[in-house]
Order: C-alpha cells, then sequence, then structure tokens
C-alpha cells in the first residue's frame, strides 16, 4: 500500500486529509470500473461521475471512524471505495428523479445520455458495491465482511426509505410537517452521510457497542447538518458551474434548483410559516409547477422571500446547533488526532460558512 495513504496524524487539517482520501478513493474507484471494447453504452458512464471529482467526505468518515478506535485505516479502504461508488450510484438516480440538470458543474448524466442509459449505468454502479465488499472476505476474514456487509446494506436501506419521502411528498403534491422532514433526513442524511460511515469504520477496527453508539450520534448529527447545510447552499451558492472539491469548490449544482424541483426542505416549512398568505401561496405554486414549466422569475423571488422572511438565518441558526450536537458527542470519544480532523471536519460540513 502507498505510503501516501491517508491518515489522520500525517495531514496538517482536514482540507489535505480530504484531498488525499477523495484521490486515493476516486482511483480505487476508476480501477474496479471494467474498460474494454463493445461497452460503449456503458462503463464510459459509469465512469463519469466518479471522474468529475468530489469531496470524498463519506469516504473520510469511514477512515477516520477506524482510525479513531485504533485500527488500521487501510482495512477499511475497500469498504470505503464500497461506500463511494453507492454514492455515485445515488447521484445517477437521484438526478434522474429530481429531474436535475446538472451534477458537479455539467450536465447530469441522463441529459447527455437519456434516462435508459443512465439508469443503467446507476444499476451497473450498484452491482460493483457488492462485488467489491466481497473482497473484504479476504482481508478482514469473513465474519467480520458479513457484519461490514450487513452494515452497509442497512445504510442503503435506510438511504432509500428517506429518498421514497423526500420524492414521494412531491408526487403527492404534499408538505410535510417539521416532524415528518425529520425524519426523513434521519434516514437520508442521518445515517446515509453521518452515522453509517462512521460506525463502519468503528466495526472494522473492533469498536465495542457503546463506542458504536458514541460515533453513531456524532456521524447522525454531521450528517443531519450536512443536509441543512446543503439545501442553504443550494439557495446561497453561485457556483452551478464548478465542481465541487475537498475544501474549496462550488456546489455543482443549478442555483435555486431545490424550488424547481419542488423539494421539500426545512427552508420550505421555515419561509412558509412565515410569509403572509398570498406569499405563502405562491411559494406552494411554485414548488408545485413541474420543473420544465418554473419561472426563473418566480425561483429569484422565493430565494429573496426566503432571505428577507429570516428563514434562512433560522436554518442556518440550526445547522450550527447540529455541529454543536456533533462536537459534544465527539467529547466522549477517544483523544486521538482522528478526532481532531472530525472535528475540523464538523465545521467545515454542518456550517454554513459559503453562504
Amino acid at each position: 500500500m502507498s505510503t501516501a495513504f491517508p491518515r489522520a496524524s500525517a495531514t496538517s487539517g482536514v482540507t489535505e486529509y480530504l484531498k488525499l482520501v477523495a484521490q486515493t478513493v476516486t482511483t480505487e474507484v476508476l480501477r474496479r470500473i471494467p474498460q474494454g471494447s463493445g461497452t460503449d453504452y456503458l462503463y464510459p458512464l459509469v465512469r463519469d461521475y466518479p471522474s468529475r471529482g468530489g469531496k470524498g467526505f463519506r469516504p473520510a468518515l469511514l477512515l477516520l471512524g477506524c482510525e479513531l478506535f485504533g485500527g488500521n485505516p487501510e482495512d477499511g479502504l475497500t469498504t470505503a471505495v464500497a461506500l463511494e461508488l453507492f454514492h455515485q450510484f445515488a447521484l445517477v438516480h437521484d438526478d434522474i428523479e429530481d429531474s436535475s440538470h446538472t451534477r458537479r458543474g455539467q450536465p447530469a448524466l441522463h441529459r447527455i445520455h437519456g434516462i435508459p442509459l443512465a439508469l443503467n449505468a446507476g444499476d451497473a454502479l450498484h452491482s460493483l458495491v457488492h462485488a467489491t465488499l466481497l473482497d473484504n472476505h479476504e482481508t478482514l476474514g469473513p465474519e467480520l465482511a458479513l457484519r461490514v456487509h450487513r452494515h452497509l446494506s442497512g445504510v442503503m436501506d435506510r438511504t432509500f426509505e428517506g429518498q421514497a419521502l423526500d420524492i414521494g411528498w412531491v408526487a403527492q403534491n404534499r408538505f410535510p410537517t417539521r416532524e415528518e422532514y425529520h425524519a426523513m433526513i434521519v434516514r437520508k442524511t442521518g445515517w446515509y452521510s453521518g452515522r453509517g460511515p462512521c460506525q463502519c469504520g468503528a466495526l472494522i477496527a473492533g469498536a465495542s457497542t457503546l463506542e458504536l453508539e458514541g460515533i453513531g450520534s456524532f456521524g447522525e448529527a454531521l450528517g443531519m447538518g450536512f443536509q441543512i447545510r446543503d439545501d442553504l447552499l443550494n439557495l446561497t451558492a453561485d457556483s452551478e458551474h464548478q465542481s465541487p472539491t475537498s475544501g474549496a469548490g462550488g456546489y455543482g449544482k443549478e442555483r435555486g434548483g431545490d424550488f424547481a424541483e419542488g423539494k421539500r426542505t426545512l427552508i420550505v416549512i421555515e419561509l412558509l410559516e412565515r410569509l403572509p398568505a398570498s406569499d405563502a401561496e405562491r411559494v406552494r405554486n411554485t414548488l408545485l409547477t413541474k420543473p420544465e414549466q418554473t419561472r426563473p422569475e418566480d425561483i429569484a423571488w422565493c430565494i429573496e422571500k426566503a432571505e428577507e422572511s429570516g428563514a434562512l438565518d433560522a436554518v442556518r441558526k440550526l445547522c450550527r446547533k447540529h455541529a454543536k450536537n456533533a462536537r459534544r458527542a465527539l467529547k466522549a470519544l477517544p483523544d486521538a488526532p482522528a478526532r481532531k480532523q472530525l472535528a475540523e471536519l464538523s465545521d467545515y460540513l454542518a456550517l454554513d460558512r459559503q453562504s
């Protein structure tokens, strides 16, 4: 294994660490995608999103979770690659489900190749997830490999449950309550972008049940904070044509796309509670309009009202609360270089510094 393998104690800060993780995991992801003749309609599409860059924070959480409890992070690389493959699969399908136009600063895969071929490429990525996890049987042993596989399968199940709520509300023209929204992001990003990766790394390190719960609490707070920050960036970051990178980079999707796609975010819940009836009705009508028929001036108006009404400030405050909860959970975990990186990562992901 390369001496440049990411280790918390060998990097100056979270930005450098994330860059190393992203480079290492992306190289392994691309290595696992087959190449050859007769696959023009599949593998070039499968390689597309992984080749566009990204922050790599989910694999970083997994590797740090392993290192935090005394494990060798190199033992977690295969699982980190599988997790990133699942992320790429989810992006392809999510873009189709949301009728998104861009991803990582470029046209979404289905906008280039059409929905059928994009769906098939996403399915191939999902197949690679399980093929990759099977390699753990040789490196981790069959018992631990099976535990890790079951754990990630559970993460995937909860992600699909959360996504079903997210897109179901749009399909049924429903506006969720705060409680319903909370239940959605716990399943979706609470697990997928936090608890799941953190606990998976800790599992590989041999953490106890109590330790798994501790790192899981940290990860859940972090993941939920990330979702809220993501929603904020969708309305405040003017970086549609920039690809997100580790420690910097753009949001990589169209500004205000959540309004065009009719997404029921916490910002929408706050906005509807704060606006007078006529303005709230205009927000609802904008969200209920089909994406291709949504007028840019309506999206701009909704963003303006979100700022003026204090909805964005309220959501920023909640974002900071999740970051604080993540920091609090970290205090009960081992005092190691990995904990310092996790603390920095919680600030980087959960605090809306770009809005």
